[in-house]
């Protein structure tokens, strides 16, 4: 039986299965959460009050963060209460979080590839660095990068939303993600599957392909380098970033390029709960917090505010 309509909302069933593992979960989920919130938050507020990371760079790093914050801040609530047991969450929740997430999920993506273009311009590109990437084109390139997430998500939602419904409305997951209403569909799904298919190759694999080809630029472009300490900081900046994108993109393309495989049903809940709230956590550590002139600038704040 199917149900094309969802008054009574749906049920997250998470980990139910394993209420144990349930408490531990929702205890790590709270410390990491916090350290979310701290590490992100100190991104921002180094790039906005120190002179020195006026830089696009940081100003990139920035956004990152900002989409971490508001990315977790969406999905790991609602997270920590269906670590209690099985969550209901309404029809208008189940929309609005699924607009949300594409939408910061997507506008992510897309940002990635802003930054590896920015890495591209300031390694292979360093005479021309300051003219290309003024404060201006940064952001347009910022505004694009939200404006693709907007778009895809206002273009997906009404796919998924005429699915035809199973009537128990059970997802096997910890938020109202679209795999997980693909999968709790009793009809057709082809052309859902199709589109969202489409979606992950444009915000997934393509992005990862720009991102590789820029880095076998900049491999290139390297050796050229004649500083020792530059060519060692420009191999972390992009050993960084492509970690960074191997752990995001690694994590999303698996469910979101055929939700209904074999893997992706299996695994869904472990690969949601890294790419919503490992990777926020790691992006920061693996970006600036190890960075020296991060680290730096920090100390200093800290001794200005001590007594």
């Amino acid at each position: 039986m199917t149900n094309r309509s969802f008054p009574m909302g749906f049920i997250l069933l998470g980990f139910s299965e394993w209420p144990h593992l349930e408490m531990v979960l929702f205890w790590i989920v709270i410390i990491l959460y916090t350290m979310i919130l701290l590490s992100n938050s100190t991104i921002i507020l180094l790039s906005c009050v120190d002179p020195l990371l006026y830089t696009p760079m940081y100003f990139f790093l920035s956004n990152l963060s900002f989409l971490d914050l508001c990315f977790t801040t969406t999905t790991v609530p609602h997270m920590l209460s269906n670590l209690w047991g099985p969550g209901k969450i309404t029809d208008t929740g189940c929309v609005i979080q699924l607009c949300v997430l594409l939408c910061l999920g997507a506008t992510e993506c897309v940002m990635l590839v802003v930054m590896a273009f920015d890495s591209y311009i300031a390694i292979c590109l360093p005479l021309h660095y300051t003219i290309i990437m003024h404060h201006q084109f940064c952001w347009k390139l910022v505004f694009i990068a939200c404006m693709s997430g907007l778009i895809e998500s206002v273009t997906q939602i009404p796919v998924t939303l005429k699915l035809p419904f199973c009537t128990h409305h059970h997802l096997d997951d910890f938020l109202c993600e679209v795999p997980a209403l693909i999968r709790l569909t009793c009809g057709d799904t082809f052309a859902s599957e199709w589109q969202m298919t489409i979606s992950a190759v444009l915000f997934t694999i393509v992005p990862l392909g720009l991102i590789l080809t820029s880095s076998g630029y900049i491999a290139q472009a390297l050796g050229k380098i004649q500083s020792k300490d530059g060519r060692q900081k420009a191999i972390a900046t992009c050993s960084s970033h492509i970690i960074v994108v191997f752990m995001f993109y690694g994590t999303v393309a698996p469910v979101y390029t055929y939700p209904k495989n074999h893997f992706a049903q299996n695994t869904a809940n472990y690969l949601l709960f890294f790419y919503t709230v490992v990777t926020p956590l790691l992006n920061p550590l693996i970006y600036s917090l190890r960075n020296k002139d991060v680290k730096d600038i920090l100390l200093q704040l800290l001794r200005r505010g001590s007594p």
